[in-house]
């Protein structure tokens, strides 16, 4: 029987120690914390923006300077996204993965060289420098937090990040805004008519912090990124019918400001 008892008890205690040892092993509990990244789009008077994504990094160092620090977030999909499809809140993720959790400086977005844009049914190769396809650096600083996850957009200003030289010649040089969740807010609404609007733009004191084109089945707009403030939402028209402001609208961490429906007069 006492055999029989010290098995049991020798066979229990095993286990615990192989569970134990099996849990330090696997958890990245109060050590990792992930980071994910998504691709969204300002508007632009484009077909289409194709641009040819290969690899995100992250740097964790404290002086990026020194090019230490440097670390890759394979890209989900590598390969061609287009940009416009990607507008009015709409996303897609990038790339996500666990890392140590502290501080991270910046990241660096690494492109191919097939990228485009179509003009009127028509496509243009984007040239793009070399500097751009070996990295394009975004200082983010900031503090990822053991087990929580930190997502991250970068707002890809297609219209911007495109230059024309003349001759149907176009350069890549891109334009991009980074945001988190948890440090901004969005606007929303709905501006019509659909055929008579141009574009929605937000102003904080005379600078437009950010646009977007309404959907044209639709006419709803998502602005997200917006830091805490007090914004106005130009609704610009075509010229047939006037532009229409809403003025002092309320943005905060975290949260959607609607300002409803607009009908432009």
């Amino acid at each position: 029987m006492k055999n029989h008892f010290f098995a049991t008890f020798m066979l229990v205690s095993a286990s615990l120690l192989f569970l134990n040892a099996c849990s330090k092993n696997d958890s990245s509990s109060g050590v990792n914390s992930r980071l994910s990244i998504y691709l969204t789009d300002a508007p632009a008077p484009y077909d289409a923006v194709y641009i040819d994504i290969r690899d995100i990094q992250v740097n964790a160092s404290a002086d990026a300077a020194t090019g230490s620090g440097w670390q890759s977030l394979p890209i989900l999909r590598p390969g061609v996204y287009n940009l416009l499809s990607f507008r009015n809140g709409l996303d897609t993720l990038l790339a996500s993965k666990e890392i140590p959790a502290g501080k991270i400086s910046q990241i660096r977005l690494i492109l191919g060289a097939n990228n485009s844009v179509v003009i009127k049914g028509t496509a243009y190769p984007l040239e793009t420098p070399s500097a751009q396809q070996s990295g394009l650096k975004l200082n983010i600083h900031a503090d990822l937090v053991a087990d929580i996850e930190y997502r991250l957009w970068l707002d890809f200003d297609a219209s911007r990040s495109i230059v024309t030289t003349g001759s149907n010649k176009y350069i890549l040089k891109p334009v991009i805004r980074t945001y988190t969740a948890a440090t901004s807010g969005t606007i929303k609404g709905i501006a019509l008519p659909l055929l008579h609007v141009r574009g929605v733009f937000v102003i904080q004191n005379t600078d437009t912090v950010a646009a977007a084109i309404p959907d044209v089945l639709t006419g709803a707009y998502v602005i997200a990124g917006l830091n805490t403030g007090i914004y106005n939402v130009a609704i610009a028209g075509d010229g047939i019918l006037k532009d229409t402001t809403v003025a002092a609208v309320s943005v905060k961490t975290g949260e959607v400001s609607n300002v409803g429906i607009i009908t432009l007069k």
